[in-house]
């Protein structure tokens, strides 16, 4: 297949020995499929795997994504996308640390483990919660792309819950307006 050429695509930066930037510039290609030199959320969808060979979580892709679009374009450039690269690869670590049985899933055990292992100090009956919310599969456990958006989420709501709690007892007042900003907030 023939790549036109188009003079505003990116060159891949010199290597600061931080990572193998020519292999991050290769997979950044490969992904980049129109090769607008921005990794869009429907691109970046499709070259993630969360092992179940199911599509990689969207509203995860638009979270992550979210995360490192400093321009606001809907998606990543190169430099931007070697932060994304990173963060998957944090997160993919810390999911195999808690994934004790190697089962590809987070089950409800493996789920308090690793969230009481962040501080977070939280009920079974939420843990249900969670479960309930960020199983997409219905098997009871949750995949990598589910894993990461139950953490994103539930730093999300605890960051604005923090807003609030100005004398840090665990406990805010809300009327019902601040209520639903805080929730639209991270929706």
């Amino acid at each position: 297949m023939a790549y036109q050429y188009r003079p505003q695509q990116q060159q891949p930066p010199q290597n600061n020995g931080a990572c193998d930037q020519n292999l991050l510039w290769t997979i950044f290609q490969r992904v980049d499929r129109d090769r607008s030199g921005i990794i869009s959320e429907n691109e970046l969808q499709q070259a993630l795997s969360n092992g179940t060979w199911t599509p990689f979580n969207l509203k995860t892709v638009r979270s992550i994504i979210g995360m490192f679009d400093r321009s606001n374009r809907g998606g990543v450039d190169f430099n931007e996308f070697m932060g994304l690269w990173k963060y998957i690869n944090d997160w993919q670590n810390i999911f195999r640390t808690y994934d004790r049985d190697k089962s590809n899933f987070i089950d409800k055990n493996e789920l308090k483990h690793a969230l009481s292992n962040f501080g977070y100090r939280l009920s079974d009956q939420f843990y249900n919660v969670l479960l309930t919310k960020f199983d997409r599969q219905g098997r009871g456990q949750v995949a990598f792309d589910d894993f990461i958006q139950c953490c994103i989420v539930l730093q999300r709501l605890t960051d604005v819950f923090r807003r609030f709690d100005t004398d840090h007892d665990g406990w805010i007042q809300v009327s019902y307006e601040q209520y639903l900003t805080m929730i639209l907030s991270v929706v």
